[in-house]
Protein backbone atom coordinates (compact mmCIF):
# COMPACT_ATOMS: atom_id res chain seq x y z
CA UNK A 1 0.00 0.00 0.00
CA UNK A 2 1.09 3.60 -0.50
CA UNK A 3 1.68 6.15 2.26
CA UNK A 4 3.84 6.24 5.36
CA UNK A 5 3.88 3.25 7.68
CA UNK A 6 5.69 2.76 10.98
CA UNK A 7 8.55 0.32 11.35
CA UNK A 8 7.67 -2.32 13.96
CA UNK A 9 8.18 -5.89 15.07
CA UNK A 10 4.57 -7.06 15.32
CA UNK A 11 4.64 -9.08 12.11
CA UNK A 12 3.53 -8.70 8.52
CA UNK A 13 -0.20 -8.78 9.31
CA UNK A 14 0.01 -5.51 11.27
CA UNK A 15 0.10 -2.11 9.58
CA UNK A 16 0.65 0.98 11.72
CA UNK A 17 0.12 4.17 9.76
CA UNK A 18 2.65 6.96 10.28
CA UNK A 19 0.58 9.91 9.10
CA UNK A 20 0.84 13.21 11.01
CA UNK A 21 -2.56 14.38 9.79
CA UNK A 22 -4.24 11.17 10.98
CA UNK A 23 -2.27 11.25 14.24
CA UNK A 24 -3.45 14.80 14.89
CA UNK A 25 -7.06 13.77 14.38
CA UNK A 26 -6.64 10.88 16.82
CA UNK A 27 -5.03 13.23 19.34
CA UNK A 28 -7.99 15.61 19.05
CA UNK A 29 -10.42 12.73 19.47
CA UNK A 30 -8.78 11.73 22.75
CA UNK A 31 -8.21 15.22 24.16
CA UNK A 32 -10.33 15.92 27.27
CA UNK A 33 -11.28 19.40 26.05
CA UNK A 34 -12.55 18.35 22.60
CA UNK A 35 -16.34 18.86 22.34
CA UNK A 36 -18.40 15.81 21.43
CA UNK A 37 -19.49 17.26 18.09
CA UNK A 38 -15.85 17.76 17.12
CA UNK A 39 -14.97 14.25 18.30
CA UNK A 40 -17.59 12.84 15.93
CA UNK A 41 -16.34 14.92 12.98
CA UNK A 42 -12.69 14.08 13.65
CA UNK A 43 -13.63 10.40 13.92
CA UNK A 44 -15.38 10.46 10.55
CA UNK A 45 -12.34 12.11 8.94
CA UNK A 46 -9.94 9.64 10.56
CA UNK A 47 -12.08 6.69 9.45
CA UNK A 48 -12.05 8.00 5.89
CA UNK A 49 -8.25 7.80 5.87
CA UNK A 50 -8.29 4.39 7.53
CA UNK A 51 -10.86 3.07 5.06
CA UNK A 52 -8.69 4.09 2.11
CA UNK A 53 -5.72 2.24 3.62
CA UNK A 54 -7.85 -0.80 4.54
CA UNK A 55 -9.20 -1.11 1.00
CA UNK A 56 -5.67 -1.00 -0.38
CA UNK A 57 -4.65 -3.79 2.01
CA UNK A 58 -7.64 -6.08 1.64
CA UNK A 59 -9.36 -5.72 -1.72
CA UNK A 60 -7.89 -6.82 -5.05
CA UNK A 61 -7.36 -4.30 -7.82
CA UNK A 62 -7.87 -4.55 -11.54
CA UNK A 63 -6.40 -2.67 -14.50
CA UNK A 64 -9.03 -0.64 -16.33
CA UNK A 65 -9.43 2.11 -18.87
CA UNK A 66 -12.01 4.84 -18.28
CA UNK A 67 -13.13 7.71 -20.49
CA UNK A 68 -12.94 11.22 -19.03
CA UNK A 69 -14.77 14.38 -20.03
CA UNK A 70 -11.87 15.09 -22.41
CA UNK A 71 -12.82 12.04 -24.49
CA UNK A 72 -15.26 14.08 -26.58
CA UNK A 73 -12.49 16.47 -27.64
CA UNK A 74 -9.49 14.14 -27.89
CA UNK A 75 -10.97 10.69 -28.45
CA UNK A 76 -8.93 7.83 -26.98
CA UNK A 77 -6.34 10.27 -25.68
CA UNK A 78 -9.01 11.47 -23.28
CA UNK A 79 -9.20 8.09 -21.54
CA UNK A 80 -7.29 7.18 -18.37
CA UNK A 81 -5.73 3.77 -17.64
CA UNK A 82 -4.82 2.62 -14.15
CA UNK A 83 -5.53 0.33 -11.21
CA UNK A 84 -9.00 0.42 -9.68
CA UNK A 85 -10.73 -1.53 -6.91
CA UNK A 86 -11.94 -4.80 -8.42
CA UNK A 87 -15.73 -4.34 -8.78
CA UNK A 88 -16.30 -8.09 -8.33
CA UNK A 89 -15.18 -7.89 -4.68
CA UNK A 90 -17.76 -8.48 -1.94
CA UNK A 91 -17.36 -6.55 1.31
CA UNK A 92 -19.02 -6.89 4.70
CA UNK A 93 -18.63 -4.15 7.31
CA UNK A 94 -19.23 -5.10 10.94
CA UNK A 95 -20.77 -2.55 13.30
CA UNK A 96 -19.73 -3.35 16.87
CA UNK A 97 -22.24 -1.37 18.90
CA UNK A 98 -21.62 1.17 20.31
CA UNK A 99 -18.15 2.57 19.66
CA UNK A 100 -18.22 1.07 16.17
CA UNK A 101 -21.44 2.74 15.00
CA UNK A 102 -19.86 5.82 13.41
CA UNK A 103 -16.76 4.06 11.96
CA UNK A 104 -18.81 1.25 10.43
CA UNK A 105 -21.22 3.70 8.81
CA UNK A 106 -18.29 5.63 7.30
CA UNK A 107 -16.77 2.41 5.94
CA UNK A 108 -20.12 1.28 4.54
CA UNK A 109 -20.69 4.59 2.76
CA UNK A 110 -17.18 4.77 1.31
CA UNK A 111 -17.11 1.16 0.15
CA UNK A 112 -20.46 1.75 -1.55
CA UNK A 113 -18.77 4.45 -3.64
CA UNK A 114 -16.05 2.16 -5.02
CA UNK A 115 -18.00 -1.10 -5.28
CA UNK A 116 -21.44 -1.89 -6.71
CA UNK A 117 -24.04 -1.30 -4.01
CA UNK A 118 -25.20 -4.90 -4.06
CA UNK A 119 -21.70 -6.07 -3.12
CA UNK A 120 -21.46 -4.08 0.15
CA UNK A 121 -23.24 -5.07 3.36
CA UNK A 122 -23.42 -3.67 6.88
CA UNK A 123 -23.86 -6.14 9.76
CA UNK A 124 -24.50 -5.31 13.41
CA UNK A 125 -23.30 -6.94 16.61
CA UNK A 126 -24.62 -5.81 19.99
CA UNK A 127 -21.67 -6.34 22.29
CA UNK A 128 -20.34 -4.96 25.55
CA UNK A 129 -17.48 -5.54 27.91
CA UNK A 130 -18.04 -7.65 31.01
CA UNK A 131 -16.96 -5.47 33.91
CA UNK A 132 -16.33 -7.00 37.32
CA UNK A 133 -17.30 -5.38 40.61
CA UNK A 134 -13.76 -4.02 41.00
CA UNK A 135 -13.98 -2.25 37.61
CA UNK A 136 -11.74 -4.67 35.72
CA UNK A 137 -12.69 -6.09 32.32
CA UNK A 138 -13.38 -9.82 32.39
CA UNK A 139 -14.52 -10.51 28.82
CA UNK A 140 -17.23 -9.62 26.31
CA UNK A 141 -20.96 -10.31 26.14
CA UNK A 142 -22.67 -10.75 22.75
CA UNK A 143 -26.31 -9.80 23.31
CA UNK A 144 -27.59 -10.09 19.75
CA UNK A 145 -26.85 -9.55 16.08
CA UNK A 146 -28.34 -8.52 12.76
CA UNK A 147 -26.31 -10.26 10.08
CA UNK A 148 -27.25 -10.29 6.41
CA UNK A 149 -26.02 -13.74 5.47
CA UNK A 150 -22.91 -15.84 5.08
CA UNK A 151 -19.48 -14.31 4.64
CA UNK A 152 -17.78 -17.01 2.56
CA UNK A 153 -15.66 -15.42 -0.22
CA UNK A 154 -16.32 -11.96 1.23
CA UNK A 155 -13.92 -9.45 2.72
CA UNK A 156 -14.76 -8.60 6.33
CA UNK A 157 -13.96 -5.15 7.77
CA UNK A 158 -14.31 -4.54 11.51
CA UNK A 159 -13.73 -0.83 12.31
CA UNK A 160 -13.79 -0.35 16.08
CA UNK A 161 -12.02 2.72 17.53
CA UNK A 162 -10.25 1.14 20.51
CA UNK A 163 -8.39 -2.17 20.42
CA UNK A 164 -7.74 -2.84 24.10
CA UNK A 165 -7.86 -6.44 25.34
CA UNK A 166 -8.96 -7.91 22.00
CA UNK A 167 -11.86 -9.78 23.59
CA UNK A 168 -14.50 -7.91 21.57
CA UNK A 169 -12.78 -8.61 18.26
CA UNK A 170 -12.17 -12.25 19.13
CA UNK A 171 -15.81 -12.75 20.19
CA UNK A 172 -17.01 -11.16 16.94
CA UNK A 173 -14.75 -13.31 14.78
CA UNK A 174 -15.69 -16.45 16.70
CA UNK A 175 -19.34 -15.68 16.02
CA UNK A 176 -18.78 -15.36 12.28
CA UNK A 177 -16.68 -18.50 11.98
CA UNK A 178 -19.16 -20.54 14.01
CA UNK A 179 -22.36 -19.37 12.34
CA UNK A 180 -21.66 -17.51 9.08
CA UNK A 181 -18.68 -19.09 7.35
CA UNK A 182 -15.07 -18.15 6.68
CA UNK A 183 -14.42 -14.83 4.95
CA UNK A 184 -11.78 -14.37 2.26
CA UNK A 185 -10.04 -11.84 4.47
CA UNK A 186 -10.54 -10.08 7.79
CA UNK A 187 -9.29 -6.56 8.46
CA UNK A 188 -9.55 -5.17 12.00
CA UNK A 189 -9.28 -1.38 11.96
CA UNK A 190 -8.63 0.73 15.05
CA UNK A 191 -7.65 4.27 15.89
CA UNK A 192 -5.59 3.03 18.83
CA UNK A 193 -4.65 -0.46 19.95
CA UNK A 194 -2.34 -2.12 22.44
CA UNK A 195 0.38 -4.78 22.16
CA UNK A 196 -1.94 -7.05 24.16
CA UNK A 197 -4.71 -6.54 21.58
CA UNK A 198 -2.36 -7.47 18.75
CA UNK A 199 -1.27 -10.65 20.47
CA UNK A 200 -4.86 -11.73 21.15
CA UNK A 201 -6.31 -11.10 17.69
CA UNK A 202 -3.37 -12.31 15.61
CA UNK A 203 -3.75 -15.74 17.22
CA UNK A 204 -7.32 -16.04 15.92
CA UNK A 205 -7.89 -18.79 13.30
CA UNK A 206 -9.43 -16.31 10.83
CA UNK A 207 -5.90 -14.86 10.38
CA UNK A 208 -6.96 -11.20 10.54
CA UNK A 209 -4.93 -8.24 9.43
CA UNK A 210 -4.76 -5.25 11.77
CA UNK A 211 -4.65 -1.67 10.55
CA UNK A 212 -4.22 1.05 13.15
CA UNK A 213 -3.27 4.68 13.50
CA UNK A 214 -1.43 4.11 16.78
CA UNK A 215 -0.14 1.39 19.09
CA UNK A 216 -0.20 2.55 22.72
CA UNK A 217 2.28 0.87 25.06
CA UNK A 218 2.45 3.60 27.69
CA UNK A 219 2.87 1.29 30.70
CA UNK A 220 6.07 -0.23 29.31
CA UNK A 221 9.43 0.58 30.84
CA UNK A 222 11.49 3.48 29.48
CA UNK A 223 14.00 0.95 28.18
CA UNK A 224 11.33 -0.88 26.20
CA UNK A 225 9.81 2.37 24.92
CA UNK A 226 13.21 3.35 23.53
CA UNK A 227 13.10 0.32 21.22
CA UNK A 228 11.26 0.01 17.90
CA UNK A 229 7.66 -1.02 18.70
CA UNK A 230 7.31 -4.78 18.80
CA UNK A 231 11.01 -5.60 19.13
CA UNK A 232 10.45 -6.43 22.81
CA UNK A 233 6.78 -7.26 22.42
CA UNK A 234 6.68 -9.60 25.44
CA UNK A 235 7.72 -6.71 27.68
CA UNK A 236 5.37 -4.11 26.20
CA UNK A 237 2.27 -3.12 28.11
CA UNK A 238 -0.55 -0.81 27.11
CA UNK A 239 -3.36 -1.97 29.42
CA UNK A 240 -3.89 -0.91 33.00
CA UNK A 241 -5.13 -3.36 35.62
CA UNK A 242 -8.75 -2.61 34.68
CA UNK A 243 -8.18 -3.36 30.98
CA UNK A 244 -8.11 0.23 29.69
CA UNK A 245 -5.59 1.67 27.22
CA UNK A 246 -2.78 3.94 28.41
CA UNK A 247 -2.45 6.64 27.22
CA UNK A 248 -5.50 5.73 25.12
CA UNK A 249 -8.33 8.12 24.38
CA UNK A 250 -10.85 7.51 27.14
CA UNK A 251 -14.37 6.16 26.70
CA UNK A 252 -14.99 6.81 23.00
CA UNK A 253 -18.30 4.92 23.00
CA UNK A 254 -19.52 6.99 25.93
CA UNK A 255 -18.43 10.28 24.33
CA UNK A 256 -19.90 9.50 20.91
CA UNK A 257 -23.27 8.55 22.35
CA UNK A 258 -23.27 11.02 25.27
CA UNK A 259 -24.14 8.06 27.46
CA UNK A 260 -22.03 7.20 30.48
CA UNK A 261 -23.49 3.94 31.67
Amino acid sequence: MSGRVLEHGYGERVTVLDDPFLSTLVARIGAPDTPRTEVVECLRQACTLLCSAAVSLALPSTRDRRATRMHEKHGDLGAWTGDLVDPSSDAVVVDVIRGGIVPSQVFFELLSRVLPEERVRLDHLHMARKVAADGSVSGTDLFGSKIGGRVDQRHLFVPDPMGATGSTAVTALDHYLEHWGRPSSVTLVTLVCTPEFLRAVLAHPSAPRVLTARVDRGLSSEEVLAEVPGVRWDEERGLDDDGYIVPGAGGIGEVLNNSWC
